[in-house]
């Protein structure tokens, strides 16, 4: 006969009671968008057809963990041309130049691959549309930011600047006629709106980019963090801290509900404390980042008694774009003469 253990259960504990209670969610999309993409496959490519060193203007996207890997290849990142030997091969980075930065690259002989998003590149074409009309031209966006001065380049004499709503509302508009607006790429959309709204009120006739220049992955990334944060106790950005896209997303968790948020460049920089008394843990990155990098994060959290994540999917993204012409023209080249 098989004995019968009459033992009573052991009750679960506090502490097990709470960690069946906690959850992580992973956001979808996050993560590198079709832009930085290309820009990056654009630079790996460079390396293995002409082969280092190749130097590439600013960062090619922000995100330190992949600038340092292409380093690591023979990538040489310089701040201006003037870094880059004559002859050179120089790629420009995902954010844009402007005409003068082509023109000085052009006068000092360096072969040059053009990696600038094509939706920046959008923008670039609507700023000299604009000017073409005469057009005035506010630009929101962030001072200093890489992306803002290669479209502000376009055409300096018919751009002005603005930052931010309160901005909007301390412009100098008794001299401004027949304008339009542009904006950078990665901002937060609802600020961005807002901004639009505070000109408007002041502009009537202000008028419209011919579509949102907010890219569909700055977009998409902050409607997802929007969807996690709204029953997070924290969420965790992974994204560098130059990443206008990546801070933007903090911004965004919090205003949704978030009831902490901290962005960080890898799991190295997560801090333990943050955990204090959190149940529900939300995680996502922004448009430049590896997702073996917020995988880390990830398995972070499970080491800190976290279960495994479910995603929490948005929506679904496919847009891949083609590599810049020149590098194309040279890959087939070389692959027709073999």
């Amino acid at each position: 006969m098989t004995a019968t253990d009459n033992r009573p259960s052991t009750p679960a504990t506090p502490q097990d009671t709470a960690a069946s209670e906690r959850q992580v969610v992973v956001a979808a999309p996050r993560g590198y968008c079709a832009g930085v993409d290309r820009a990056v496959i654009t630079v790996e490519k460079a390396l293995d057809h002409y082969g280092p060193p190749i130097y590439v203007r600013k960062q090619i996207v922000h995100n330190k963990h992949v600038v340092e890997t292409l380093a690591e290849r023979g990538a040489i990142f310089v701040e201006e041309l003037d870094e880059v030997p004559e002859g050179a091969m120089v790629v420009f980075s995902a954010h844009g130049v402007s005409p003068a930065v082509k023109q000085e690259a052009k006068d000092r002989g360096l072969r040059t691959i053009d990696a600038t998003c094509p939706l920046v590149t959008k923008v670039h074409q609507e700023a000299k549309r604009f000017a073409r009309e005469d057009k005035q031209i506010l630009l929101i966006g962030h001072a200093g930011h890489e992306e803002v001065e290669g479209t502000a380049g376009e055409a300096p004499e018919h751009i002005t600047l603005v930052q931010s709503p309160e901005e909007a509302d301390q412009l100098d508009i008794s001299e401004l006629d027949n304008v339009a607006w542009l904006s950078q790429t990665t901002l937060s959309v609802d600020e961005t709106m807002e901004t639009v709204n505070r000109l408007r009120k002041r502009l009537p006739l202000l008028q419209d980019p011919p579509s949102d220049d907010i890219c569909y992955a700055t977009s998409n990334r902050q409607a997802a963090v929007k969807q996690i944060a709204a029953h997070s106790d924290l969420v965790i950005v992974v994204g560098s801290a130059n990443s206008s896209n990546s801070v933007r997303l903090v911004e965004v968790a919090l205003e949704a509900g978030a009831k902490a948020s901290y962005r960080v460049d890898n799991a190295g920089e997560v801090d333990p404390a943050w955990f204090e008394g959190v149940e529900s843990v939300g995680v996502t990155s922004g448009a430049s980042v590896p997702d073996d990098l917020v995988q880390g994060v990830l398995d972070l959290l499970t080491e800190h008694g976290y279960p495994t994540a479910t995603e929490e999917k948005l929506t679904e993204e496919n847009l891949v774009f083609a590599l810049p012409p020149e590098l194309r023209r040279d890959l087939r080249r070389d692959t027709s003469g073999d």
